[in-house]
């Protein structure tokens, strides 16, 4: 009796293993591989071993100059808390171009690297920038079909421009939930093919009418780049970018099983060359008094849309409506790099905030509590 009520058991499992394959949530199982069956319940900022990826190398590395008060100042009790309860890794402050506070949690440290998420997605828009000035991409009202003939004569596809994806208005039916193994951005993390992954998704709307944040209007937006670069995206990315910058380590960006860089998430890096990013952005795109993005498009990316109600640029989040303003990269439990520009302040915090509260009009209250209080301790 036991015997058939097994064998039974075991069909079913058979069966339903079958349809997950049949109906496209294959990508399911390597989802359980990374996390559950590695102790965790998410995609999480270790994760990078997991998955293949492309090398950002980088070359003659620029240490830190450290601020002759270089973590002499402690931090407050209320900051300290806010950091160990949100599970924080990193935590660093640049001041004047120079490191003034540098501190680090749970086995963590100055060559730790982790999982930018969708941090990245502001990578991906400064790497739209460079191909623009070098003449690869046209402009940035550039069709996305002049690269994918699938786009072109369907209806919302045919309109779509490299503008509506880098801004978030691309209309397409995509939900960013991060927890539901059946939504797209499961299949985009842990699926095999990211052009399978985006491609098929429908639009719902005219792009360029509404903001609604989507990581895969990022992934279409990294696809276009590559197909117009003709290299892969870490290399262009080091070129431009990590070389020129001097960053300390070699980073990894996450792929899929062709090659292609995750472009909505997964750049793997240490929180010193995060912060670098941060500080390239409060220098108006120069590195020493080498212009290596142009001025033009990184205000277009810190400049707050109409349809974002003010909250978003080109991959970068902004708060102009707090009385200390800011801007900032933002990932997927808590990864920040924010920019200060009255206190030419960066800041840095990275980690594994699971539910990150988002209160402030969709932004996360960390940010707005870390800025005004980091702000009163090293201005």
């Amino acid at each position: 009796m036991w015997l058939i009520i097994l064998q039974g058991f075991l069909i079913l499992i058979a069966i339903l293993v079958i349809l997950t394959y049949i109906f496209g949530y294959g990508y399911i199982f390597n989802g359980i591989s990374k996390t559950y069956l590695k102790g965790k319940l998410s995609a999480n900022i270790d994760d990078g071993k997991f998955f293949s990826s492309n090398i950002v190398e980088a070359k003659s590395p620029k240490i830190w100059e450290e601020a002759p008060k270089y973590n002499q100042i402690t931090l407050p009790q209320n900051i300290i808390d806010d950091l160990t309860h949100s599970n924080t890794a990193s935590f660093l402050v640049v001041k004047d171009g120079k490191l003034v506070h540098e501190q680090y949690w749970n086995g963590y440290n100055q060559q730790s690297k982790t999982n930018s998420f969708s941090m990245a997605k502001a990578v991906t828009v400064m790497l739209l920038g460079k191909a623009i000035e070098e003449g690869k991409i046209s402009s940035i009202e550039e069709k996305f079909s002049n690269y994918f003939d699938e786009f072109k004569n369907k209806e919302f596809k045919r309109d779509l421009t490299l503008k509506n994806l880098a801004q978030m208005e691309a209309g397409i039916d995509w939900n960013e939930n991060y927890k539901n193994p059946f939504l797209p951005n499961a299949k985009a993390y842990y699926g095999k093919n990211l052009i399978e992954a985006t491609f098929s998704r429908k639009f719902k709307e005219k792009p360029g009418e509404r903001f609604e944040y989507q990581s895969g209007a990022t992934q279409l937006l990294g696809l276009a780049i590559k197909k117009a670069l003709n290299q892969t995206l870490a290399s262009y990315l080091s070129e431009k970018f990590w070389i020129p910058m001097g960053m300390e380590q070699k980073a990894e960006w996450s792929t899929d099983e062709t090659g292609m860089e995750k472009t909505y998430c997964c750049i793997h890096s240490n929180s010193r060359d995060f912060a670098k990013l941060g500080l390239l952005f409060l220098d108006d795109g120069k590195v020493d008094d080498k212009q290596i993005l142009n001025l033009d498009f990184i205000n277009q990316m810190r400049t707050p849309t109409k349809n974002s109600e003010e909250i978003y640029g080109m991959g970068l989040w902004i708060n102009n409506d707090n009385p200390i303003k800011h801007y900032y990269f933002l990932g997927l439990q808590g990864q920040y790099i924010i920019m200060v520009p009255e206190y030419k302040m960066v800041i840095v915090r990275t980690g594994s905030y699971n539910d990150l509260p988002k209160n402030d009009r969709g932004r996360p209250e960390q940010v707005k509590f870390l800025v005004n209080e980091t702000v009163k301790l090293f201005q």
